[in-house]
């Protein structure tokens, strides 16, 4: 039996409605979109309150984790800063974030230096340290990079250091990846977005 023209086209329109049922519309990202492409948010480490913490204690809170170090002479602190300034704009939506600030100088951030360092610049931000192994596999798993810089004497010392913001959901999965340069306008949009999506994945 033939189909009419009139009901061939009701039936493709019937098709491209189901199809459209199934697809969920996806957010319209300002930042970089690493949905799929970054592992989910998990590690062991101590929290700056010296408890050990792992991923799974975040779910729930959308993250931006961050890797660097108290005697980061510049690009820590602006991060930091500009963070600070992004959940201030969020108001009481910041309550559902959290700043996952890591240390790659274990030897020098012990936890109680990082509880005083986040938390002169945000009370949603937590500083976690590990063993240099940990550490080391940490910032391996999400492509990270820092090299510690010889000792100029009396155990002073830099480390270079990626300075990307992973931006993971409630759900510890990575969505997002900013820099410190990003434009505020841009991560406070995304993360209302995230905010927003609640528990979905």
């Amino acid at each position: 039996m033939k189909l009419s023209r009139i009901g061939l086209m009701a039936l493709l329109t019937l098709v491209l409605a189901l199809a459209g049922c199934q697809r969920e519309p996806q957010p319209a990202w300002r930042l970089t979109d690493v949905g799929g492409h970054l592992p989910d948010l998990d590690f062991r480490l101590t929290n700056d309150e010296g408890k050990p913490v792992t991923g799974a204690d975040y779910r729930g809170k959308v993250v931006l984790m961050y890797f660097g170090y108290t005697h980061c002479p510049d690009v820590c602190p602006l991060t930091l800063t500009q963070l600070h300034v992004v959940l201030q704009r969020l108001g009481p939506l910041a309550d559902d974030t959290r700043i996952l600030f890591v240390t790659v100088d274990p030897k020098r951030d012990t936890p109680e230096i990082m509880h005083a360092y986040v938390n002169a610049f945000d009370k949603h931000a937590v500083g976690l340290v590990g063993s240099d192994s940990d550490t080391e596999a940490l910032a391996k798993r999400y492509r990270s990079a820092f090299t510690r810089e010889p000792d100029r004497g009396n155990g002073a010392y830099d480390v270079s250091h990626s300075s990307a913001i992973y931006i993971f959901d409630r759900d510890g999965k990575a969505r997002l990846l900013a820099t410190p340069s990003a434009a505020q306008d841009d991560i406070v949009h995304d993360l209302h977005l995230l905010i927003g999506l609640g528990a979905k994945s």
